[in-house]
């Protein structure tokens, strides 16, 4: 059974912002962007930060 990798998953968007445990074992926060041919992504160490780069982002998808 696999383990639980995400947890405290929202969504503003197309962009999902999701709590994981680093490679350290610290709390980080990631926001994917889930748009078609939109490969942004990004690692933050805290979750307003995750969520004001969800806000600001604009795709460049084509």
């Amino acid at each position: 059974m696999a383990r639980t990798r995400f947890w405290d998953v929202d969504r503003i968007g197309p962009v999902q912002i999701g709590t994981h445990r680093d490679r350290h074992g610290r709390d980080a926060h990631a926001a994917a962007c889930t748009a078609p041919g939109c490969d942004w992504s990004a690692d933050y160490l805290n979750r307003a930060s995750a969520e004001l780069a969800a806000r600001t982002h604009r795709c460049n998808a084509r």
